[in-house]
């Protein structure tokens, strides 16, 4: 009966200082020059259309576009910061792309509107992506060993942006990739204070965004002729 008492309580134990910390790796693609502004440069209009997926591979069949709530918290914010990088920007509008758009002909004829009303369009496709095999068997070994074994979950991470002149012309296309790890295990909820995964995710998107929209300014890529 004691053997049985102690097992309970090393079982609490473990679960009660279970913890998960996630890590960012580098960004693949980064732009190395400084920041370039182009104060002078005449002003134009740009229309950003967003569109976010997901895809579990060996799960799911093609990527997923996400709806509103399943985008991640606080884009709008980001955007907004990294908007700062451009310095000719007289106005801009956003658009963000859903499957539900396929049944809602207003909706594709707002986009093509906006389209027409700007100097400038950027499309901007984030991708996210995890291995369902990897997560799963991850999940069966941490549950097994009461998190003893440190086991890492991760995803992959990548931006596209397409950018288009008035006429439809495709300019430039830019690409970044990242990821992230999740560790799940005993003891890592002292170190999660520091490495929480709402926070890792926040600044991936932050760095993807500052880092493109700064190479598309230094490049004066919305410099008018």
């Amino acid at each position: 009966m004691k053997k049985i008492t102690l097992l309970i309580v090393l079982a609490l134990f473990v679960l009660m200082t279970t913890g998960c910390a996630t890590f960012k790796s580098d960004m693949i693609g980064k732009y190395a020059k400084p920041s370039e502004k182009n104060y002078r440069a005449d002003q134009a209009s740009l229309l950003l259309i967003f569109s976010h997926y997901r895809q579990t591979k060996g799960w799911d069949a093609i990527p997923k576009l996400d709806n509103e709530r399943q985008r991640i918290r606080g884009f709008d914010d980001f955007l907004v910061d990294a908007l700062n990088e451009f310095s000719n920007i007289k106005k801009y509008s956003t658009f963000t792309e859903y499957a539900s758009d396929v049944n809602k002909p207003e909706r594709r004829a707002q986009k093509d509107s906006l389209i027409k009303k700007h100097d400038y369009i950027l499309k901007i496709k984030f991708m996210r992506e995890k291995s369902f095999a990897k997560h799963i068997l991850g999940t069966i070994l941490s549950s097994i060993s009461l998190t003893l074994i440190p086991v890492p979950y991760s995803w992959s991470y990548a931006i596209e942006a397409d950018l288009y002149n008035s006429k439809g012309t495709l300019l430039k296309s830019y690409t970044r990739k990242a990821s992230l790890i999740k560790w799940v295990q005993t003891l890592m909820i002292f170190v999660y204070p520091f490495h929480p995964e709402q926070r890792k995710k926040e600044e991936l998107y932050v760095e993807f965004l500052h880092d493109i929209f700064r190479q598309i300014e230094n490049e004066k890529m919305l410099k008018k002729n």
